[in-house]
């Protein structure tokens, strides 16, 4: 089963009464948006998904102290 990003939504179509399941899988996600949700600072089991996502399609990380 693949990573996923965050939960699952379950929608229903009211005009044809069809419910439609939206996944949210990692791979799915761009670039900008996992670089983005790790400098934030949120959930550190997430953050560490993004990171591991990153290093699979070969995205160096640098990492710089925040200046006060």
């Amino acid at each position: 089963m693949p990573i996923k990003f965050k939960q699952s939504t379950n929608t229903r179509d009211r005009a044809t009464g069809k419910n439609k399941i939206e996944h949210f899988y990692i791979k799915q996600v761009p670039k900008e948006e996992l670089i983005k949700y790790i400098n934030e600072g949120r959930k550190s089991k997430i953050k560490q998904k993004c990171r591991n996502e990153l290093d699979r399609r070969g995205v160096k990380i640098n990492w710089v102290s925040k200046e006060s």
